[in-house]
């Protein structure tokens, strides 16, 4: 049976050859899209966010995989640990909030909802998107930075009184966990499954009128709108995912789940990507277009 610590270096290895090259070609078909129209549509700004946010957030992941199975000790008695903590949760938080923008930007355009929340949404999505992902990405730093102070504050200590330091930080941090988790993880889950319900009904009732007016018009073409609501299912399953499996380790407290725990971290940046390129006609067709010529010069040459 392959041990943990192979597992985690294997998961992050493979993370980092999967990971960074997709997000990469996100990021740059992107930037390639903004160069010959000047121009990105909301969704494209989420996922160039996303895009930069997984390679990252690949990158810290698998350096702190490799240091917590090569010297462990370190990672835990220096502030390095506390640092990359605080930042990989930062952009944990962050991506599931680009999440539920992009989960409203495509209900505020796919539904066409009276109601006045629903309209000063799509208005600001449309037209102050930017400053809208970087005050949220400010909101996530606040919310993390002191929820980990408070969790590892005073965690170097001497090692006679370690089994009493560890009580007091998880005392200390129950009351930093609990908000960080629900403004976190359980907040953007839910509006994005809001969004995801209010989309799938609207389609779904659309569908019905179009069915059964009397006039005989045909049922439109909503490809694009399976594909958004298929993209937004794909990325709530990742979040429902985390959630689930870092729940169970902070309560059973196995080694086979904090494995499994490390692994879906790793491995969720390589997911994302996958979930992007399949919503992106635009980001595929730039992609084999630069690969056909990359390998058309080769054959040339």
């Amino acid at each position: 049976m392959m041990s943990p610590d192979l597992s985690i270096l294997i998961s992050s290895v493979l993370g980092l050859v999967l990971a960074i090259p997709s997000n990469t070609c996100i990021v740059m078909g992107n930037l390639d899209i903004i160069r010959k129209k000047g121009k990105l549509s909301p969704s494209d700004v989420i996922f160039l966010g996303k895009g930069i946010v997984n390679i990252l957030l690949q990158c810290l992941l698998s350096l702190q995989a490799i240091l917590l199975v090569l010297c462990q000790a370190y990672m835990y008695a220096t502030d390095v640990g506390e640092f990359m903590n605080i930042l990989v949760f930062f952009l944990i938080y962050y991506n599931f909030w680009l999440t539920f923008w992009l989960s409203a930007h495509y209900c505020t355009s796919i539904t066409n909802l009276s109601y006045g929340f629903f309209i000063w949404i799509k208005r600001i999505v449309s037209n102050f998107l930017s400053r809208l992902l970087f005050l949220t990405a400010l909101g996530m730093f606040i919310v993390t930075v002191p929820g980990f102070w408070a969790v590892y504050g005073g965690s170097i200590q001497s090692s006679d009184n370690s089994t009493e330091d560890s009580g007091n930080r998880l005392r200390m941090g129950l009351p930093y966990v609990v908000p960080m988790t629900f403004l976190g993880v359980i907040l953007p889950f839910c509006l994005s499954l809001l969004c995801l319900v209010l989309t799938f009904s609207f389609l779904l009732r659309h569908v019905w009128r179009v069915k059964n007016n009397d006039s005989g018009s045909t049922c439109p073409n909503l490809q694009a709108h399976v594909t958004a609501l298929r993209t937004i299912l794909f990325f709530l399953l990742l979040i429902f995912i985390f959630f689930c499996v870092s729940q169970i380790g902070l309560f059973l407290h196995s080694l086979l789940v904090l494995v499994v725990f490390w692994d879906v971290q790793i491995l969720s940046p390589s997911v994302e990507a996958a979930v992007i390129f399949q919503a992106s006609n635009k980001l595929r067709r730039i992609i084999l277009r630069r690969f056909w010529a990359r390998n058309w010069r080769n054959t040339e040459t």
